[in-house]
This record gives structure tokens, sequence and C-alpha cells, in this order.
């Protein structure tokens, strides 16, 4: 707080360190101050003189919001609010005007533009994490021996991958086929495709692989693409761990299916002797004996 009598202009800069929570919403519903989803401007309403504001308060209003931007649970963002104190021009209230810059720190939740690679044949970026996992290789899908349909990016946990990146390239591709070891495959379009030829390719693709046993999971795949055909950059992401796959669709809606022949004839399209990105397929392994 400042002293009523100070009349010039001064800010004092905290820099805060939060934990936001959804729980936080509810303890202040009547919180006015509205979070972007990385930065914001907020104005709290004014001060009267002898009324004293102490940086906690604003530290709840800000984390209440961040819970409202749903940044969400166990998310920790940096803040750093600056507090600038004017006289107004009509009276003498004071006016507490903060602003906050918001920093995500990763979380399994975000895709971060961190050291992007780019797919040399479409010129596509693949960001340097994705779902908490670090980028290894892309490589684009080919059809017809010309039309480059998407570019396929892999990430992978590097802890799960400490001791295999030491091993042959016949062993990690051994690895790469085994759902157990976490991976999520990003697809971003190089065209536009109508969703009816996207779904179709990868259940034509995955249908021989799963050998009869689990295939009304195809149509479960099916479903979790809404019916808008897929444009230039739309981009999908699918999210291996052991018999689930965690599905990311073009227009940011999740869903999942679990069973273990989906996710390995899955591992199979993209890794597999057969592939359907050989270079993808090199591009990743070779990734992989550089982590």
């Amino acid at each position: 707080p400042y002293p009523s009598h100070k009349k010039k202009a001064s800010t004092l800069t905290i820099t805060t360190m939060i934990s936001t929570s959804r729980h936080l919403l509810r303890q202040s519903p009547t919180s006015s101050c509205s979070l972007r989803r990385f930065s914001t401007v907020a104005a709290a309403r004014p001060f009267k003189n002898n009324t004293t504001h102490h940086p906690s308060n604003s530290r709840r209003l800000i984390s209440a919001s961040a819970a409202a931007a749903g940044i969400g649970a166990a998310t920790v963002v940096v803040v750093t609010t600056s507090y600038r104190r004017r006289q107004c021009h009509d009276d003498d209230d004071d006016v507490l005007a903060a602003k906050c810059s918001v920093k995500r720190i990763p979380s399994n939740a975000d895709v971060l533009m961190l050291a992007p690679q780019k797919e040399p044949s479409t010129g596509i970026l693949f960001p340097g994490a994705c779902n908490g996992m670090r980028f290894v290789g892309c490589g684009v899908r080919v059809k017809w021996h010309f039309v480059k349909v998407y570019a396929v990016g892999t990430y992978v946990d590097p802890l799960s991958m400490a001791a295999v990146k030491k091993q042959s390239d016949g062993d990690i591709e051994k690895s790469l086929l085994d759902p157990n070891y976490p991976r999520t495959i990003r697809i971003v379009m190089n065209r536009t495709l109508s969703i009816e030829k996207y779904t179709s390719a990868i259940v034509e693709a995955l249908e021989p692989r799963m050998e009869g046993v689990d295939l009304d999971k195809l149509e479960e795949f099916k479903m979790l693409n809404p019916s808008i055909d897929l444009v230039e950059g739309a981009e999908m992401e699918m999210t291996i761990r052991g018999d689930t796959m965690l599905y990311k669709n073009a227009v940011g809606g999740m869903g999942m299916i679990q069973s273990d022949v989906f996710c390995r004839a899955l591992c199979d399209v993209y890794y597999g002797k057969d592939a359907v990105s050989p270079s993808h397929k090199e591009d990743v392994i070779k990734g992989i004996k550089g982590l």
C-alpha cells in the first residue's frame, strides 16, 4: 500500500509463482478479472482513500481468473503484476491498475512451440514438445507417389527410451512397435481432405493388422472425428500408452479407445515394416538415438 498523501505515480512490481486450481474459482465467484490464454490486462475497481490493498488479494483474484480460463488444476503459472497508483482528475480516489503476463509451464495438456522442427518435404513445423513428450522425428504421408497428404511427427518420453536409444535400429523399431513405450503421433494436414477419406484411410491401414479382433474399435475411431472436412493445417494427435489411445481431433475434441490390439496395430501402421511414411519412421529412429 502507498501513503495517501503521496501524489507521484509509483510502480511496484511483484513476481509470484502461484499454483492455480479450479476450486479457487468457487472461492472468488465475483471476480471481475478476465484472464486470456497467455496474457491478460486486468483492471480492479477503484479503492477509496484509507483503503488498504494487499498484493495477496490480487494473487487470489488472478488465481481465480486463471481457473476460470481453464488453465487447469496442477498447472503452475508465473504471474508478474505491476501496481500503479495515480491521482484521478475528479477526486482523490486511488486507482489500481494491474497488468499481468502469464508464462505457461509445460504440462501434459500443452503443445508448446519449443525449438520447432521443419518437415522438409512440406515445410510444416512441429513443436519441440507435445503432451509432455519430446519431438524425435517427422515425415510425410504420400499417396499415389506424388500427393503429399499430411506431415506426421512422433514425440516420446525420453526416460522410457533411455536404455533403448543405445541399441541397434532393429531393437529401436521393436520398441516402437510396443505400445507400452508412450508416444504421441501428431498429424498435420498438408491439403484439404474430407473427413471420410481421412478416417477411411486410417481404418484401411488398421483393419488387416488387427486380424479380426476388436474391429468395433474402428467404428469408435470414426465416431471420434466430427463430420467436418479437414483443411490445410488441421492437426490431430494420437497418444498411445499401453492399451489406451487418447485422441484429439481437428476441432480439439478429446476421446479414448481402449484396446491393446488397436494400439499395437496403430504402432505397426507408423513404425512397422510397411509403415505408411518410411521417411517418418527413419527420422524417428535417428531422433531416438540422439536423445
